[in-house]
């Protein structure tokens, strides 16, 4: 588990964001709601960008908003590190 599940995780065909959604779900214990994957695909987006101080809306889950400090919002920066998404990017040229 980790980030070698991470990288053989983005290795497979299928669409990023579900790529993402499989990476919460069993990369996690307890394991991600698989709706973060947006704002998870958001987040590597800023990434290509350099934009990762962008601020990223989360997600309402089952009438629950996702919240990060107590914001609706959280900077692509914090998805990207909270989320462990160094799989998914050239994490080499961030760290």
């Amino acid at each position: 588990m980790g980030l070698v599940t991470a990288i053989g995780i983005n290795e497979m065909e299928m669409p990023l964001e579900q790529k993402i959604a499989m990476h919460l779900q069993y990369n996690f214990y307890p394991p991600i709601p698989s709706e973060m994957a947006e704002a998870c695909v958001e987040a590597i987006d800023t990434y290509y960008e350099d934009d990762t101080d962008r601020l990223i809306d989360m997600p309402e889950i089952n009438g629950f908003q996702v919240e990060w400090r107590g914001q609706t919002q959280a900077p692509a920066y914090a998805i990207l590190e909270q989320h462990r998404l160094y799989g998914f990017i050239d994490y080499d040229e961030w760290l």
